[in-house]
């Protein structure tokens, strides 16, 4: 109770990260098109007095897209956030936020100079005390107004162009399932009309780099409405599982004892209200979830579908998908294959990497296999399982990372489905960022897992390492150059041997003597050359 009480507390003078900024969700900032929120460190928009950023317009990517989205000018995340605001703050250095007042991912201080590592740690490895103080936090999230952030409830076109704002509060942990939704819900056509096949967060490239963000931010909001800056999330490693291990009333909350498909009355998340679930409702009313309560989490597992996911992944499954090359491939959506990130999705057989839609593999298997609110991509989310799956997807993302450490140039630049390209900004979070720019190791971004972390690097081979690095990812440049190098210089060599026997043969009647002594010389000179 007292957690929850300062916790609470915390949360009143603490700012937060997620969606619209609640200082540019009105009128003026929507017809001006612009959020360039004031820094309370200097008062000024962006913190430009203090050199931390500026407000700028938004330089949109103009690479083309794939063709899984065949219309434009009619859904609000087309060219994010460009529909309701196209200048933002732009951030110096290391300064980070919708204002420039955070830090960016892995730095800290008050002038973000300080570098930081935390360590994602294994649920099962928590103390007793560590494992109930993130189940409290979880539930201070849920309980938790946010301060700084509010969520759409109607288009921009509801919106009337902007003169007539549609947004509402909501708690930390809802706004997460919120963005969760609104990335991934339907595009509304009007009449009833609905397009389907259109997701920001999944089934393309962008997938893995979208939850990563998700994670950091989520991760970040804990920590500030806690006062807990070390907090890391936990994850799950399901690999080989036999069952659901952490649905149990002592973790995420087990099995009601009379209807299989509720949470055990012992478990607080017993008492969680799911939101943003109905999709079909949605779409038939051409509307927008506005976070109404729509009912308890639902979850049993195990009792999914065999025929679609007959048990929890495999070791094996995910070796053999950490060994694919190719972090993308084809067509760059859920028909991709050979393409680890479709594999790790689990649109793909994780044991031939082909594409095949009617199973569920790895990421996939286990929403199904929750068999409730886990299950329904949308509203996926609100099971508060989702953060510790993610958590161990993306340290399955960066084991591929860390082995085969690709250029960002793999991450594809063009024509992935819409929202996916590199410069690409993520549906639909304020402030920026771009997928490409969490296409790189953990560590840069300031986390690490348990089980991944290696032994700490002298200053001289944190120095050294990004050097070399570009020297192996350019190592074919350098030995073609040299073999070209190496052949231009035999043909010069030997055009100086005939020009020089040439002049030999013309001039040795008159110094004979001297001429043999340079030619020795100079010969002498080339050879060693």
């Amino acid at each position: 109770m007292l957690l929850f009480v300062m916790g609470f507390l915390l949360a009143i003078l603490q700012p937060s990260t997620g969606q619209f900024p609640r200082s540019c969700a009105n009128t003026q900032s929507l017809l001006r098109k612009e959020c360039c929120p004031r820094w309370d460190g200097d008062g000024s928009p962006c913190g430009e007095l203090s050199r931390r950023g500026s407000c700028q317009n938004i330089l949109l990517s103009q690479a083309p897209l794939g063709p899984q989205f065949p219309f434009s000018g009619v859904d609000d995340r087309e060219d994010w956030p460009s529909v309701f605001y196209n200048r933002t703050c732009k951030c110096e250095g290391n300064f980070m936020g919708f204002n420039c007042g955070e830090c960016k991912f892995g730095f800290s201080g008050p002038h973000c100079t300080e570098r930081q590592l935390r360590t994602r740690r294994n649920i099962f490895r928590l103390t007793s005390s560590e494992k109930d103080k993130f189940l409290a936090y979880l539930n201070l999230a849920k309980h938790t107004p946010n301060q700084d952030y509010v969520i759409a409830t109607g288009t921009y076109t509801q919106m009337n162009n902007g003169s007539n704002p549609m947004f509402r509060n909501i708690n930390v942990y809802d706004l997460f399932v919120w963005m969760h939704y609104y990335a991934s819900r339907d595009t509304l056509l009007g009449g009833s009309n609905v397009w389907r096949d259109i997701d920001f967060a999944h089934e393309a490239p962008g997938f893995l780099p979208w939850h990563r963000v998700f994670l950091l931010i989520w991760e970040r909001e804990i920590q500030k409405i806690t006062g807990d800056e070390n907090f890391t999330i936990p994850y799950w490693d399901w690999r080989d599982a036999e069952d659901c291990v952490v649905c149990t009333d002592e973790y995420m909350g087990g099995r009601h004892p009379t209807n299989p498909n509720l949470l055990s009355p012992a478990s607080f998340f017993s008492s969680w209200q799911v939101i943003c679930t109905r999709s079909e409702e949605y779409n038939s009313q051409q509307a927008l979830c506005n976070a109404t309560s729509e009912g308890p989490i639902l979850r049993n597992p195990g009792n999914n579908d065999k025929s679609r996911t007959p048990r929890l992944p495999s070791s094996a499954e995910v070796e053999f998908c950490l060994s694919l090359t190719q972090y993308e491939s084809g067509s760059m959506d859920k028909m991709a294959n050979y393409s680890f990130r479709n594999t790790l999705e689990g649109f793909a057989d994780p044991r031939t990497a082909i594409s095949n839609i009617s199973q569920s593999g790895l990421h996939n298997a286990l929403h199904i296999y929750m068999n409730g609110s886990m299950s329904q991509v949308q509203g996926s989310a609100n099971d508060p399982i989702f953060v510790l799956h993610h958590a161990f997807v993306d340290s399955i993302f960066e084991q591929w990372l860390r082995r085969h450490r690709p250029m960002l140039e793999v991450y594809p630049a063009a024509n992935a489905p819409i929202g996916h390209n590199r410069e690409n900004y993520m549906v639909p979070f304020i402030p920026l960022y771009r997928n490409g720019e969490f296409f790189k190791s953990s560590r840069e971004l300031g986390y690490d897992y348990e089980y991944l972390q290696e032994p700490a690097l002298s200053s001289f081979q944190e120095f050294i390492i990004p050097y070399v690095e570009q020297a192996r990812q350019i190592w074919v440049w350098l030995v073609g150059a040299a073999v070209i190098g190496g052949t231009v210089t035999a043909l010069l060599k030997g055009l100086v041997l005939a020009c020089r026997k040439k002049r030999n043969r013309t001039s040795s009647e008159i110094q004979p003597l001297l001429i043999e002594s340079e030619d020795y010389n100079n010969i002498s000179y080339q050879s060693n050359f």
